[in-house]
């Protein structure tokens, strides 16, 4: 029997994606509570020009995106990794309440607790306005399937 890979740092080749991939999916059951518990109770966060502090933060920060950014479907992959830290960067589509259809891209620097949990998290992302036939993220509500292309294999 082989053992799980641990989720927790210091990461290597097998972990560091497995890492990323679990907060993509995380990210994509679009559940606040949910993905507040990937971070420490006091967790800072840089996301785009917002401040964010702590888990309660981090659910009201999540749930007003989430309201405006709807049928939001993320990629993410990981970029490098090193001891307790990892870059990745990720594109996501959505769109807003008048239809408009949008990619964001962008890239995130994390930092882990020796527990595993996100203490630290600086994201960079920029929007981008694509028309409904340019999109390229099709599947169900929920985590991406394991047989939809990543980043890398649509190009982005």
């Amino acid at each position: 029997m082989t053992n799980p890979v641990s989720l927790k740092p210091p990461f290597d080749p097998q972990s560091a994606p497995l890492k990323a991939r679990a907060a993509e999916n995380a990210w994509n059951s679009r559940n606040p509570e949910k993905v507040s518990l990937a971070y420490t109770e006091d967790s800072h966060w840089r996301n785009r020009t917002e401040f964010i502090t702590g888990r309660a933060e981090i659910v009201a920060f999540l749930r007003r995106k989430w309201e405006n950014e709807h049928e939001y479907r993320l990629i993410k992959e990981l970029w490098g990794f090193r001891e307790n830290r990892m870059a990745v960067r990720f594109a996501y589509e959505w769109h807003d309440m008048a239809g408009q259809w949008f990619r964001s891209y962008g890239n995130e620097l994390w930092e882990f607790d020796e527990a595993g949990l996100m203490r630290r998290r600086v994201a960079s992302i920029n929007d981008l306005a694509i028309r409904d036939e340019d999109r390229l993220f099709h599947w169900e509500q929920g985590p991406r399937p394991d047989d939809h292309p990543g980043l890398s294999e649509l190009g982005l």
